[in-house]
């Protein structure tokens, strides 16, 4: 059952990535109040300004620069603010800057009262979700990664491409770290009911050679477009807008998210991109796919990258 009620976002960082996700939301109508928060309040303010001259061509929905305060009675708090990944760097590069930033972001956000849920969009989102989790004190399941949402829609997009199918016709997942050591479930990937295995079978699509390319062009892709054009944006922004829709409209949507895992896939303790069933509650539960031997081992790899990863920093 779809519910909605006055819903409000707050958005901590307004730069390329927040700004995408807040058009994002405008244009689809998702939110009634979004208040944007930036250590730059003039960009803050005019995001907001420019984005409220839209309105007149879709719903209606307030929107202003604000301050950690306003976070108090948001439903949600979406975190795309921190140090961006320069041409070269990883994501895990990122942990030591990013993480001294979150403690000063998370703990604002608290102490403002936030009650609601977390969405974490910066990198490295898998250790950053797990550094959220820890220093605000929520429960788990109310503290979100983006995880590998946007890894997932670009190996359905390239997968149906090869396939000449539209590409919400496509099911297949990409799990594990946001980042290097992320894995394709193709045991598990099929084009409109029909498995990639069966289609390998028979002769129909690419090859295993042009699938392994599609995956590498996947895992690559963030750091193919950071050398064209700087950043990545509106891919993030798009998938962030779909997470928004799921949680505050009750969807129970199984996305590809980065969460707590507590025994699932036989990992414990750690943040990883795994797909769920995503509501008003937050994440309602891990959905245990079936892996295959070599899968397993990769995901396994994943989750060991990014303890050793989380072993080196401190959350207080």
């Amino acid at each position: 059952m779809l519910t909605r009620k006055v819903s409000r976002v707050a958005l901590i960082g307004s730069g390329f990535v927040g700004s995408s996700y807040a058009y994002a939301l405008l244009n689809q109508g998702i939110v009634n109040e979004l208040v944007i928060i930036d250590v730059n309040k003039d960009k803050a303010e005019g995001d907001a300004m420019d984005l409220s001259h839209g309105l007149p061509f879709t719903s209606p929905m307030k929107i202003w620069a604000g301050d950690y305060s306003d976070c108090k009675d948001a439903d949600l708090v979406v975190i795309t603010a921190g140090a961006n990944q320069l041409p070269g760097e990883t994501r895990l590069d990122l942990i030591e800057k990013n993480v001294r930033i979150f403690n000063k972001i998370v703990t604002s956000i608290m102490e403002s009262g936030f009650q609601g849920i977390f969405v974490v969009a910066s990198n490295p989102v898998d250790v950053l979700t797990y550094a959220t989790w820890k220093i605000s004190g929520l429960p788990h399941e109310k503290v979100i990664g983006s995880g590998t949402l946007l890894d997932t829609a670009r190996f359905r997009y390239l997968l149906s491409r090869a396939f000449e199918v539209d590409s919400r016709s496509v099911h297949a997942y990409i799990m594990g770290e946001h980042g290097d050591t992320e894995l394709p479930v193709w045991s598990q990937a099929s084009i409109g009911g029909k498995t990639i295995t069966e289609c390998l079978k028979q002769g129909v699509g690419p090859n295993k050679e042009e699938l392994d390319q599609i995956f590498i062009n996947v895992r690559d892709a963030a750091y193919h477009i950071i050398e064209k054009k700087g950043a990545t944006y509106y891919g993030i922004g798009m998938s962030l807008a779909r997470l928004t829709k799921a949680i505050l409209y009750n969807q129970n949507s199984i996305l590809t998210i980065s969460t707590l895992l507590q025994g699932e896939f036989g990992l414990h303790d750690t943040y990883l991109g795994v797909p769920a069933v995503v509501n008003r509650s937050g994440v309602r539960e891990v959905v245990e796919i079936t892996l295959n031997e070599e899968e397993k081992a990769k995901l396994k790899h994943s989750a060991d990258v990014l303890k050793q990863a989380l072993s080196t920093i401190s959350f207080t």
